[in-house]
């Protein structure tokens, strides 16, 4: 089985210009992909609405995974995210993440908390803006 991991899908959705939205998140995420950010639960529908809005707000960035562990189906990582956004500003989020993953080895739940390290206050909501 292929599983997918944190830096593969979000290089895909984020940081992979011309690669369809949908496309990116059939990849990488159930149909019934549920995700928790900060303590907001969103469906796939919301998240996907979330990455559409940060495809027009971020033009670069980089995934690095600090930490990576799965047991059998269950997925933990610590990963940073740094972006340069559309108006030349930069910011940098740190990632703590729980996933699950279906049979297929795409994701079906993640549930994060996200510390900003670099950034605008306004930033920091950039990990569940919409």
């Amino acid at each position: 089985m292929n599983r997918t991991d944190i830096h593969t899908a979000l290089t895909d959705l984020l940081f992979t210009p011309g690669l369809d939205l949908n496309e990116a998140a059939d990849r990488h995420f159930t149909p019934d992909y549920r995700q928790r950010t900060d303590g907001r639960w969103a469906d796939r529908t919301q998240f996907l609405t979330h990455i559409a809005h940060l495809r027009t707000v971020f033009a670069g960035g980089t995934v690095q995974v600090q930490d990576e562990f799965v047991d059998g189906d269950r997925y933990a990582d610590r990963h940073t995210v740094d972006v340069t956004k559309t108006d030349g500003s930069t910011a940098r989020m740190e990632v703590y993440l729980f996933g699950e993953f279906a049979p297929d080895g795409r994701f079906r739940r993640i549930e994060e908390t996200t510390l900003m390290l670099v950034g605008a206050e306004t930033d920091r909501n950039l990990g569940s803006a919409r």
